[in-house]
């Protein structure tokens, strides 16, 4: 391999692939490539729980499914998407304790392998993804590559700061809240949660819940082209998501022509308080924006003042909690006792166990109207919402893990990083973190952009633009390989 690993390690999943394919590197040589940026990085962040190595230089060195990211090396969010006959543990160190081995193959990861990813291991991820912070006891923390004192969101917060740092240059994630954006705008990368019903969920989780599958990445291409090659829909899906604009790497390279955006950069809560920096990059990117021709007014869909969102998130966040303890006890195959899970976990399920059927109904019922008169937004003439992506900027390590005195504290000082996203899973809609600017303390700090239903190719097209201006790949963390 001639190609310096400092360099290499610098590369888009893109212009990776494009080495393999042209012979300039193996695919044998690209894995272990990345192998050794773990092993040298790894101590210091924490983004790897479960290492393939061995598995996967032999997948390089076999057949390889001659996809567009052939050879390339991949992580897996250790989160539902599973590979056959190897170990998930949820971010729960009862299933660690077991090591419980996944029977099945999730859709997504069969696209990432039809696609030629080489699966090297699995990230870091709070328990059951739900909270914002990656801190999981059966693990520790993960540490964010521009400063290790600092967190890395939430709940890939594994695979943020693996492709921040340069061990892989994408890496799958989820959002059921925010879990893609947050962490995006924390390390520096570039976070696009798709439309509902965009990425098949199955086995473990239908397409028509809170929570939809994509990466988290360096550029914006890199997200367009892995959307190409997973957004197939498959037998059984609950929800697919309308086909406008694809394929997606063809938007990129579209010219959007003149948009009409809208600004929402007060804090969505009155009790949330909002970091200066976080509304200020909201603005330098409205004038950006501008300056590529777009109109961009104060505006924002007024049901998103209603102050009931939130609780009938919670109410249905709170009755998935008790559903998944409910799951684990088929997974271990016994019950489940407190010292199973964490204790803001138990105390989660606790609560979800006391919300009824008929309250879970009727906040879903509340918060589809809510998607509906949203949409209206969209559709009297608005092309995209630009938001901060989170209130604050990162929280130093410990700031958001619970206490015995406060075993909610974890969930409680996660609001005002979701404050932003976590509406957007309500509603399905496609939304993308953005890298515009760092805090004064050297710490990213992202932009949000929403698209109508569908309009992903909307998004990647802006984003693309916004891109070029602010050139992020140029900024690298200190820990970088």
């Amino acid at each position: 391999m001639e190609t310096n690993d400092h360099e290499l390690s610098k590369l888009d999943t893109i212009d990776l692939a494009a080495k393999i394919r042209s012979g300039e590197i193996s695919p044998t040589e690209a894995v272990q490539a990345s192998i050794d940026r773990i092993e040298s990085l790894d101590g210091q962040l924490n983004a790897i729980v479960t290492q393939r190595y061995e598995r996967a230089l032999k997948d390089a060195s076999e057949d390889i499914p001659d996809g567009p990211f052939k050879g390339v090396p991949f992580l897996l969010k250790d989160l539902r998407t599973s590979s056959a006959n190897e170990p998930m543990h949820l971010g729960n160190k009862a299933l660690k304790e077991a090591n419980y081995i996944s029977p099945v193959e999730s859709d997504l990861a069969r696209r990432y392998r039809e696609a030629g990813f080489i699966v090297i291991g699995r990230t870091n991820t709070p328990e059951f993804g739900l909270v914002g912070t990656t801190e999981p006891e059966s693990y520790g923390p993960c540490r964010n590559p521009w400063n290790t004192e600092y967190g890395t969101g939430g709940s890939s917060g594994g695979a943020a700061a693996a492709v921040a740092s340069g061990m892989v240059p994408s890496a799958n994630a989820s959002d059921g809240g925010g879990s893609i954006r947050i962490p995006a705008a924390m390390c520096g990368l570039v976070g696009l949660k798709p439309s509902r019903g965009r990425i098949p969920m199955g086995p473990f989780q239908d397409e028509w819940g809170l929570s939809i599958q994509h990466v988290v990445s360096r550029s914006v291409r890199d997200s367009a082209a892995i959307l190409d090659a997973t957004a197939i829909p498959t037998l059984g899906d609950g929800v697919i998501a309308p086909t406008i604009g694809q394929p997606y790497m063809d938007a990129i390279e579209k010219d959007p022509g003149k948009l009409r955006i809208g600004i929402w950069a007060e804090s969505p809560r009155e009790e949330l308080e909002i970091d200066p920096e976080c509304q200020q990059s909201a603005f330098d990117t409205a004038k950006i924006l501008e300056g590529l021709g777009h109109e961009v007014d104060v505006s924002h869909p007024e049901s998103l003042d209603d102050p009931s969102i939130g609780q009938r998130f919670s109410a249905v966040w709170m009755a998935g909690a008790n559903l998944t303890l409910q799951a684990l006890a088929d997974l271990i195959g016994r019950e489940v006792t407190q010292d199973d899970v964490e204790l803001a976990t138990w105390k989660m399920a606790e609560y979800g166990a006391q919300i009824t059927g008929l309250e879970v109904l009727q906040a879903q019922a509340a918060m589809a109207s809510t998607r509906r008169a949203a949409a209206k937004w969209w559709e009297d003439g608005w092309d995209l919402l630009l938001t901060p992506t989170t209130l604050q900027p990162p929280p130093k390590i410990g700031e958001l893990t619970s206490t015995p005195e406060d075993p909610m504290r974890n969930s409680s000082r996660s609001i005002p990083y979701a404050a932003y996203t976590s509406f957007f899973n309500v509603s399905g809609q496609p939304a993308i973190s953005l890298p515009i600017n760092n805090t004064k303390a050297g710490l990213p700090i992202g932009v949000q952009l929403v698209g109508a239903y569908g309009r992903e190719d909307l998004l990647l097209s802006v984003s693309a633009q916004l891109e070029a201006e602010v050139c992020w790949a140029d900024r690298l963390p200190p820990i970088h390989a």
